[in-house]
């Protein structure tokens, strides 16, 4: 249900960075990120920039605008840091706090886009975010127009749907043995983050890609994350021109993983930018 539409956007310019075509990856940590707070391994400690991982998110710069996937609490900070001012639509792949816990920081772009951003999302996270953000749905008088984020919610399946000019299809992933989550594709790339196990059905809708992102937490196994080794069998299996993997912990270090990996795999890192294809 959509909430009461703000006013129209105010007749200032909006300071953001054409990303159209392209696919930017806001964050590539764990729900900890990295650096981790209080660890003195190598990798929290290190200078190289794309050893610092903030928490999981990218966005598709379709032909319409900006869909970003997922609201991590980091969502202020990476905007910022990537020249994003404007947000208009958002995908969720689960309801995990570490992917949903910045929704309130697009509360600002109901105003520049003139209507409530559009939220898609399966049901259970629908019912979530009802009850984390249940202020957003509350039906009292506002104290003051933007005082609560304005939420079109849009329950989405497994069925591809169009937003922003663009097709996205739903990937069924498993996010452990019993919590199911969402990859999404649009055209050849695919993005696949909070992943230990792909169901069958969901193998052909992975065929043909140019880019691959994939869950890859660390090199030891995990119950709901891809291992490393896990990962790059997976990756293998796909056959994508290129791989990169995202959710990275601190246990593995940017460049003497990068330099173990197979050809045409290798890790991302915040501010990475691709092509869309």
């Amino acid at each position: 249900m959509s909430q009461s539409p703000p006013p129209k956007p105010a007749k200032k310019n909006i300071v953001s960075r054409d990303i159209r075509g392209k696919l930017l990856f806001l964050g590539t940590g764990t729900s900890m990120g990295v650096p981790v707070v209080g660890c003195g391994c190598g990798v929290c400690q290190s200078t190289n920039p794309k050893n610092k991982r903030t928490r999981c998110s990218v966005i598709f710069g379709l032909p319409e605008g900006n869909l970003l996937i997922d609201t991590p609490p980091d969502l202020r900070t990476q905007l910022l840091a990537n020249g994003i001012g404007i947000i208009h639509a958002v995908a969720f792949t689960h309801s995990h706090a570490d992917h949903l816990f910045g929704l309130d920081d697009i509360r600002l772009f109901q105003f520049y886009i003139g209507h409530a951003v559009p939220i898609y999302c399966e049901p259970n996270v629908d019912a979530k975010i009802r009850k984390v953000y249940d202020y957003a749905f509350s039906t009292e008088v506002q104290t003051h127009v933007g005082s609560r984020p304005a939420l079109d919610m849009k329950l989405i399946g497994l069925d591809p749907f169009e937003v922003l000019g663009a097709t996205v299809t739903p990937i069924r992933l498993q996010h452990g043995p019993r919590f199911e989550v969402l990859g999404f594709r649009v055209g050849n790339v695919a993005y696949c983050t909070d992943v230990n196990h792909i169901p069958d059905e969901s193998w052909g809708k992975l065929e043909g890609l140019d880019v691959l992102v994939l869950d890859a937490l660390r090199p030891e196994p995990h119950p709901t994350h891809f291992s490393l080794e896990e990962a790059v069998e997976v990756a293998k299996k796909v056959g994508a021109k290129q791989t990169y993997f995202t959710h990275i912990a601190c246990k593995l270090e940017h460049e003497q993983t990068n330099a173990s990996l197979p050809d045409g795999m290798e890790l991302a890192y915040d501010g990475l930018e691709l092509p869309l294809t």
